[in-house]
């Protein structure tokens, strides 16, 4: 990777409404660049109709040896799962 060259991760949204997915990365100087760049790898088969691209050192992530006490489900709020809630008779769907 040459200097001033940047990292870009890639999403793609196949139709509008749809969510978008992340399908790899690119390189790039610039947006401009990483947009075409994102463009020619990821869409040249009509693959997506929008993208986006964000610079790698943008996304933050959970440290691995936090995860387990990060996504802890919380057992002592009962409130937060379906299951304390009672459903009335006549309804039938929610």
């Amino acid at each position: 990777m040459e200097s001033g060259d940047k990292v870009w991760e890639v999403f793609v949204q196949k139709k509008p409404g749809l969510a978008f997915k992340h399908v790899g990365n690119c390189h790039g100087y610039d947006k401009k660049m990483a947009i075409q760049n994102a463009r020619d790898l990821y869409t040249r088969r009509g693959e997506g109709r929008a993208l986006w691209v964000v610079p790698a050192e943008a996304i933050v992530a959970v440290p691995l040896d936090d995860s387990d006490a990060f996504f802890d489900p919380a057992d002592d709020k009962v409130y937060r799962h379906a299951t304390f809630y009672t459903i009335p008779d006549g309804v039938k769907h929610l």
